[in-house]
């Protein structure tokens, strides 16, 4: 199935050789234990996507997205992969000799987070290698697993580890229908002003281990939100004031949201006088492009009217112009604590050209968009104004 040169087992353990010149770390992390976390995961990470790409799925990829990384490795060792309409996370140890699976109550009861199957993985980069040690379900992780409420981890012997990895792939295929993750409760909505706090309790860069800070259903409720953790995580680095859509117009995408797609883009818009033609004007806008079932589409946001008003304009159009929005397509604007508020949204009852919800904001005030179907690679972003 692969070159040996690159891959080998032993004891039915599959044995990845590292790929040379991985990238460098380039963010940075508020404690050197998250910067360690960092390291050990990307060369995880590297090496194992580029085995899964080549010798299994050509689809695989980072789960939501390589932008979400820094504010995940910020808090928390793991990293989430989808592939084949599933999802795995890699726990990847320096550890010698590796007896058990431990993960970390994020990738098991964070609704969001949780995953198909979990793969406990020996990293030795002085060998240059990693061994994907065994794995196993969510399922299985909640029925077997030891939680330990010191550390806030699950762990798993590895007697109750498949250590083939080829077990997983058989499995797939042979028993498609089999139960791989168990039902979790939701966790707790929190209010704007409980999150704020947090964030702001939570930012100080001496406090090590913010996980473990307060009570997990409020601290998973925060991380879930793209936005908040990526919050957190700048914060973290001393990040005073995040930057706002007024400052990206005016200075440049910052570099976070240039990795999700954002640019800065001229529009042109049209207005009709009395009794004229409409005339064209242009506006300065951000735009970023989305995949919404193999399809492309573009979200943009500009000012509208008068500046001082604060009118906002979101609106997503086909990326080919010659194409329509479909029916069933929605795009829906929410605060930044998730919640609606009148004229938020905005759904194709028939194919459209485009669909487009204008807001008026106060200076400061934080939006979260969505759209259903759901983007790939989406998750929640907060756009300040």
């Amino acid at each position: 199935m692969f070159d040996a040169s690159v891959a080998l087992a032993v004891d039915n353990d599959l044995v990845l050789e590292m790929v040379p010149n991985s990238p460098p770390i380039e963010h940075n992390y508020s404690t050197s234990g998250g910067y360690q976390r960092a390291w050990i995961n990307q060369m995880c990470l590297t090496t194992f996507l580029n085995w899964l790409q080549e010798e299994i799925t050509p689809d695989a990829g980072v789960h939501p997205n390589m932008a979400t990384l820094p504010s995940v490795w910020e808090i928390v060792n793991g990293t989430a992969m989808s592939f084949d309409n599933s999802r795995l996370v890699l726990l990847p140890t320096l550890a010698m000799d590796v007896d058990e699976l431990r993960v970390p109550q994020e990738w098991v009861d964070i609704p969001e987070w949780v995953a198909d199957y979990y793969l406990a993985v020996q990293v030795n980069p002085d060998e240059e290698w990693i061994r994907i040690v065994g794995y196993t379900t969510h399922q299985q992780l909640k029925t077997l697993g030891v939680y330990d409420a010191g550390d806030r981890t699950y762990s798993l012997e590895s007697d109750h580890l498949i250590s083939d990895l080829n077990v997983l792939w058989t499995t797939r295929q042979l028993y498609p229908e089999e139960t791989r993750r168990a039902t979790v409760p939701p966790l707790p909505q929190l209010p704007q002003t409980q999150a704020a706090n947090l964030l702001s309790r939570l930012s100080n860069a001496d406090i090590k281990f913010p996980r473990l800070e307060v009570p997990f259903p409020l601290w998973g409720a925060l991380i879930a939100h793209g936005g908040w953790r990526q919050s957190l995580y700048e914060l973290r680095q001393g990040v005073a004031k995040p930057a706002s859509i007024g400052q990206w117009l005016q200075e440049g995408v910052s570099n976070f949201a240039q990795q999700l797609g954002w640019e800065l883009r001229q529009f042109t818009a049209f207005s009709a006088g009395m009794r004229s033609r409409e005339t064209q004007t242009s506006i300065f806008g951000l735009s970023r492009q989305i995949l919404v079932l193999g399809n492309t589409y573009e979200l943009r946001v500009f000012p509208k009217g008068n500046p001082e008003e604060q009118i906002w304009r979101f609106e997503l159009r086909n990326a080919q112009p010659e194409n329509m929005i479909p029916v069933g397509l929605q795009l829906r604007i929410l605060t930044e604590d998730l919640q609606p508020f009148p004229n938020n949204q905005d759904t194709a009852t028939t194919p459209v050209e485009q669909l487009y919800i204008e807001v008026m904001l106060e200076p400061g005030e934080g939006l979260v968009w969505e759209v259903t179907p759901l983007p790939a690679e989406y998750e929640r972003e907060i756009l300040r104004f």
